[in-house]
């Protein structure tokens, strides 16, 4: 089991924010747990998109606490597995932290799917998005 589980995607507004929320949801009964997110481009101290919280709050679950903050070496040295939304992320956190390689894998590695930005699209596109996070949540909930 990992203790510490990051979420990372760009601006750390839509996707990571999710992901970030439906983990913790999902492992809530896994006592000393810690997750979070962060983006390779933040959008610091943003609030999380308000589709993405309207999305969520249809979940059960409020992200409107969330702020965005950027990945840095310092953050990413306190997480035992980072789990990002496309392949392009990976070596954008390998770039930021090349120590942290064979840490970093995709959300939707178990079915090898990546999950687009929904920043600035439809709430269908949300939705779609939101869809392809909680598959790869629940794919990783089944492998810890």
């Amino acid at each position: 089991m990992f203790d510490n589980i990051l979420m990372v995607c760009v601006g750390n507004i839509c996707r990571s924010p999710m992901a970030e929320a439906l983990l913790r949801d999902r492992l809530v009964q896994q006592k000393g747990v810690k997750i979070a997110s962060a983006g390779v481009g933040a959008l610091v101290g943003h609030s999380a998109d308000a589709t993405a919280q309207a999305l969520m709050l249809d979940q059960g679950v409020d992200i409107s606490m969330h702020k965005a903050r950027q990945l840095n070496d310092e953050l990413l040295s306190e997480y035992d597995l980072v789990l990002v939304m496309e392949k392009d992320h990976i070596d954008a956190v390998h770039d930021i932290a090349p120590l942290s390689r064979g840490r970093v894998h995709l959300l939707g590695k178990w079915s090898d799917f990546e999950i687009p930005d929904p920043y600035k699209q439809s709430k269908h596109e949300f939705e779609s998005v939101l869809r392809l996070i909680q598959r790869g949540v629940n794919e990783w909930v089944n492998k810890l």
